[in-house]
């Protein structure tokens, strides 16, 4: 294993300290864009460093920014910080305090993560041929928080645009504790909702023929976006559609006006996406149609896909075996068909987005996964967490550092 010692030494020596704040953020989970007691936990972490530090308009966003020793690109790390409107059921000594609300995605990590990575590479500016900024993000949890810290400006925090870009997410389950994984190109889904309202003529239940029930029609239709998937979309260029929300009707002997539904619909490519978005409508309405009945169907897009740049995705796998070893590292074979507000740095600048096993115990195939009131996350990883995030940024802005002067001999 290479990588610095010093860096190695000083992030397993904040151990204590990450927990100790970790605990501290899972105690007092916050949801959505608005976190002020989460945004003054990670200010007073941040005291007393050499940044120069902004906050959001929009959101309770921080925004850091460490100067290098030597002077070139800037780099961002980000770390979210939102909660889930979930009750926690973990039985940790540290539990939620807020009812209803808690850290079951694991932000708590990410931000105890990030913070620490803020502190080690303060100690180690020397060593940094750039800039680093560090986004403290809220609102991953389906507030688009990455997009309005973009249109705030986070890119060009440190006076240029970042040349590149890294985050990190723990997983409860699925990943061996302490593993890291990545992928080149689609790392996670696009993430879109398809809302139905499906209008027929009420009546009675026993005459079923003197109204127009829209519930026939809207459990059809839940049938054959099936269908139209399997039919009309590549298998190898997948898309799954699920409807979460489904309501009509108030007695059991009435047709109603109208049944409406919801789903979320996730994909892996532009083309797939805008397929969906065009056919999934027509589809609707042409069904309706059939049955003399009107529909309003909206596609409306939310994430697009997170995509890894190739070569950036290969640079932070060939960090984590380098600095944790081969047996630490394991290669992404599939995307996930979550979806990420990350995507829209990845999107606007080339990066790389990692997850990091952080299951309890050895059960970690069977453990209660990401977004369940039962998620536990260990504290073991988070000094890992920070050394990664630190090596990655070292390494990027020499890496980035060494192609700008290339450019530039070229150029000349």
């Amino acid at each position: 294993m290479a990588g610095s010692a010093a860096l190695r030494d000083d992030a397993h020596a904040m151990q204590g300290e990450l927990a100790q704040l970790r605990h501290r953020l899972h105690r007092r989970p916050e949801v959505g864009l608005q976190l002020p007691r989460t945004q003054e936990t990670v200010l007073e972490a941040l005291e007393g460093l050499p940044l120069e530090i902004s906050t959001g308009e929009a959101l309770t966003s921080v925004t850091a920014v460490l100067r290098g020793g030597r002077p070139g690109p800037a780099v961002l790390l980000r770390g979210d910080m939102d909660a889930l409107p979930v009750q926690e059921e973990t039985g940790f000594d540290f539990t939620s305090e807020v009812d209803g609300v808690m850290h079951a995605c694991g932000h708590d990590l990410h931000t105890a993560m990030l913070a620490g990575a803020a502190r080690l590479l303060s100690a180690h500016r020397d060593q940094l041929a750039g800039d680093v900024v560090f986004m403290f993000q809220p609102g991953e949890e389906g507030c688009d928080g990455a997009g309005k810290m973009l249109a705030e400006g986070v890119l060009d925090a440190a006076g240029t645009r970042v040349s590149s870009a890294y985050g990190m997410h723990v997983m409860s389950s699925a990943i061996p504790p302490a593993q890291f994984i990545t992928r080149p190109g689609p790392l996670m889904a696009a993430a879109d909702e398809l809302r139905v309202v499906v209008r027929g003529a009420g009546g009675h239940g026993s005459a079923p023929h003197l109204a127009r029930d829209p519930i026939s029609v809207a459990a059809q239709l839940v049938g054959d976006l099936q269908t139209l998937i399997t039919r009309r979309f590549n298998a190898f260029d997948p898309v799954v559609l699920t409807v979460g929300s489904f309501h009509a009707g108030t007695m059991r002997n009435i047709i109603p006006d109208e049944a409406r539904f919801q789903a979320t619909v996730r994909s892996f490519s532009a083309a797939a996406r805008e397929q969906m978005r065009v056919e999934s409508v027509r589809l609707c309405e042409s069904v309706a149609a059939a049955y003399g009945m009107e529909v309003d169907a909206q596609y409306l897009e939310e994430y697009p896909v997170t995509v890894n740049d190739a070569d950036h995705a290969a640079f932070a796998a060939g960090v984590a075996a380098d600095v944790f070893g081969d047996e630490r590292y394991a290669p992404m074979v599939h995307p996930q068909t979550g979806a990420e507000d990350f995507s829209r740095v990845l999107a606007a600048v080339p990066g790389c987005y990692l997850f990091l096993g952080a299951a309890m115990g050895e059960d970690w195939q069977t453990a209660p996964n990401n977004h369940s009131p039962r998620a536990r996350f260990t504290d073991s990883v988070l000094s890992d967490g920070v050394l990664l995030h630190a090596e990655l940024a070292v390494r990027a802005l020499e890496r980035d550092s060494a192609g700008e002067a290339v450019g530039a001999a070229v150029a000349g």
